[in-house]
């Protein structure tokens, strides 16, 4: 069973290493549905993971010029901020509304994946807006801490259109921001204050270090080989494929935290199997929809010639 984990936590470290996230997504049901682990046991120590892994696959990005120190520390730090009060406020929550939170994040991030970006263009962006990225990585930090997941594939975009870098490095700087905030959430579950000192282990958490060791190797040796992969190939289409396996593994999360409840409803009545047949459907049409949704690209991407001609971002002195 080691085995397999560790050969699956290789796929956790290619997704992050490509695509700059994707790590806590995948992690936390490997170690709740395979492993065995306790709903907060499972995000704190895939916090862990995710953290010695961005940790890791942020030195291949920064040795090929792919990462900006000074955007990624001032959204990291907010990050951290808001990681750390999500994993306070965490692990006093049911785990059964964490999960099902855990699984709703899942199908937020996956449509963002899978939407049809279209082209625009417009002015060259100017400076950074401080107060807007401060805000962002706050809250993007929070629901990391908070159900250990949306963190890169959320940071990637936001660094893109905030900072205004080409998407090679967005994906790199994404790993700085990543590796910040997964530190902070792990902290915030696994740290109590008071208690018979200022600061002591939340025996609350009880994890398995040997099993979260395990994946941490694999992801690992599964980053350091995403992350030379990118700015030679375009994430596109594995973003999109990655995104509706995370969709798919999301409804079967709340099939599994939702299920019963659900189909002791429906079995209450006729009208209330017909309400549950409405709200399957609509449910559908809203993820449709959503999907077909155009949304915006932002300038600094592989299709800009600026960014074609300067994958790296070297000239981009901001």
């Amino acid at each position: 069973m080691l085995a397999l984990v560790g050969a699956l936590a290789i796929f956790i470290g290619l997704a992050v290493g490509i695509l700059g996230g994707g790590g806590s997504i995948l992690t936390t049901p490997l170690l709740v549905y395979v492993m065995g682990f306790n709903t907060k046991d499972a995000i704190t120590a895939s916090l862990f993971v995710v953290a010695v892994t961005s940790a890791f696959g942020l030195i291949g990005h920064a040795r090929g010029h792919r990462v900006k120190w000074r955007i990624g520390l001032i959204f990291g730090g907010a990050g951290m901020v808001g990681a750390f009060i999500g994993g306070q406020v965490g692990v006093q929550l049911p785990s059964a509304v964490l999960m099902a939170a855990f699984a709703v994040m899942m199908g937020v991030t996956a449509i963002a994946m899978i939407r049809v970006r279209k082209k625009i263009t417009g002015p060259a962006h100017k400076g950074l807006p401080l107060i807007r990225i401060l805000i962002d990585g706050a809250v993007v930090g929070f629901v990391t801490g908070l159900v250990g997941a949306g963190g890169g594939f959320l940071v990637v975009p936001a660094l893109a259109i905030l900072g205004g870098i080409p998407m090679p490095m967005a994906v790199g700087t994404s790993l700085l921001v990543v590796m910040m905030k997964s530190i902070a959430g792990f902290l915030g579950y696994a740290v109590k204050f008071g208690d018979g000192g200022l600061v002591s282990w939340n025996q609350a958490i009880d994890i398995n270090w040997l099993v979260t060791l395990v994946i941490t190797a694999g992801a690992v040796a599964g980053v350091l080989v995403g992350s030379s992969f990118v700015g030679r190939v375009h994430p596109d289409r594995l973003r999109k494929a990655f995104g509706w396996f995370v969709l798919a593994m999301a409804f079967f999360i709340l099939a599994q935290e939702l299920g019963a409840g659900i189909l002791s409803f429906a079995s209450a009545s006729v009208l209330n199997r017909l309400e549950v047949v409405a709200g399957g459907v609509l449910v559908v049409a809203l993820i449709v929809l959503l999907v077909r949704w155009p949304v915006r690209q932002p300038l600094a991407d592989f299709d800009d010639p600026a960014a074609a001609s300067d994958p790296l971002g070297q000239n981009d002195r901001g």
